[in-house]
């Protein structure tokens, strides 16, 4: 695979492959084993990679495919919120390789949009250990950068088509990783609200209206925020909220109804 002379930022190992089934199970596999936090496994291509709910992820020659193992010392709870500082990072990471001007937003709970279009995605799984603290936890990372394979319901896009120029794929996951150090100090010291701000600041369709599908019901309402796990909050048209931890949202827009 290209980049194969690549040096990881400091405190990452990095661990390449030309394809993997899905470098999320290879990191969770090297966490059973007792890899140390910073491990990073990046493969040129996967065969079975995966996104939120079990989703298939297609992924082709010439994106990012990357997962991070983070070894937090924190109970599940707050670990949770390592999610919304992976999204945070890449968007910023995402926003240097785009000309001035170019709309970066995220769209909850784990997308990040370029113009509108979906140009990367993050999946999220943990496990615990003794009294309830986490063990591990496996930040899986794919970025369109060149390839951009179709999403059921919403238009995609690349880092190559919204910046104009082809761009190195080893060249993304350096500034990947650094970001992804620089947001997890910020909430290691500080805390989520930090990181939920900087979010916010980028979030699509924040105090609009929006449908929320979960497994069972569609909830209509205002998207009004999120809370302190990154849940998102939902004003119902009788003014309560409701919190919803996991579901797909869409807007009006007819490219995102699937």
């Amino acid at each position: 695979m290209t980049g194969a002379s690549v040096t990881p930022p400091e405190g990452y190992t990095l661990v390449r492959q030309d394809l993997l089934p899905s470098t999320n199970d290879e990191a969770a596999r090297l966490a059973a084993g007792g890899a140390a936090d910073g491990t990073v496994v990046w493969a040129g291509r996967q065969s079975a990679g995966r996104g939120r709910r079990g989703r298939d992820w297609q992924s082709p020659e010439g994106n990012l495919y990357c997962s991070v193992l983070m070894r937090p010392r924190v109970a599940m709870a707050r670990a949770a919120g390592l999610s919304l500082v992976a999204a945070v990072a890449v968007g910023d990471a995402v926003a240097g390789f785009l000309p001035a001007g170019a709309r970066v937003e995220h769209k909850w709970p784990n997308d990040v949009l370029v113009g509108g279009a979906k140009v990367a995605g993050i999946l999220l799984e943990a496990s615990a250990g003794p009294g309830g603290a986490a063990d591990w936890v496996v930040i899986g990372c794919g970025v369109n950068v060149g390839a951009d394979p179709a999403v059921s319901g919403q238009a995609v896009t690349t880092l190559a088509r919204a910046g104009g120029a082809p761009v190195p794929v080893d060249r993304v996951l350096v500034a990947l990783l650094e970001s992804l150090r620089r947001w997890r100090e910020r909430w290691e010291t500080h805390g989520i609200g930090p990181v939920r701000d900087a979010w916010l600041a980028r979030a699509r369709g924040l105090g609009q209206a929006i449908t929320v599908r979960l497994p069972r019901e569609e909830l209509h309402g205002r998207f009004d925020g999120l809370d302190e796990s990154g849940a998102l909050l939902l004003r119902l048209p009788d003014s309560t909220h409701r919190t919803i931890s996991a579901g797909d949202v869409f807007f009006d827009d007819k490219a995102e109804r699937g």
